[in-house]
């Protein structure tokens, strides 16, 4: 199963329409939120399913974090706000384990971020749209295929 992720596009159409070609070969679309509103954009654009959270920027009515299940894999997934990403990933680790979360997906920082620590993967696709901490734009796309997995950052 191959799933595009992005975060943090911010409603800039331009930065976002630069993913569809890629996102349009993927059998699942993450959105970890800043502006839930693209999702539905990408959505329309692409034809993909898509799960997306709301985040900091976003007043819809939406849920701020999904888990739910992808080949075996349980995927937490939030803005990251809530668990102060910014200043490290002890609180987001804690709720990770706490639910045996396989991979966690989030954003916030806009800064792109793929580690693996005690058996779990946590992804930051960075932003799209407005970088930080580093001097290009970015998403992720992640290949599941029979228990392995396979993260690659695409640069715009």
């Amino acid at each position: 199963m191959k799933i595009g992720i992005l975060s943090d596009t911010h409603m800039i159409k331009d930065c976002i329409d630069k993913t569809i070609p890629y996102l349009k070969e993927c059998d699942l679309i993450i959105h970890a939120g800043d502006n839930f509103s693209d999702s539905k954009y990408i959505h329309n654009m692409t034809k993909v399913g898509i799960m997306a959270v709301k985040g900091n920027c976003d007043f819809d009515n939406v849920e701020d974090e999904l888990i739910f299940d992808v080949e075996d894999k349980v995927i937490f997934l939030c803005h990251g706000d809530k668990y102060n990403v910014k200043y490290g990933l002890d609180e987001i680790e804690a709720k990770a384990k706490s639910i045996d979360a396989d991979i966690v997906i989030f954003g916030h920082t806009h800064t792109p971020l793929n580690l693996k620590k005690d058996n779990i993967i946590y992804i930051n696709p960075g932003s799209v749209s407005l970088p930080r901490g580093v001097d290009y734009k970015s998403f992720s796309i992640i290949n599941l295929e029979n228990n392995n997995i396979r993260i690659e950052q695409i640069r715009l």
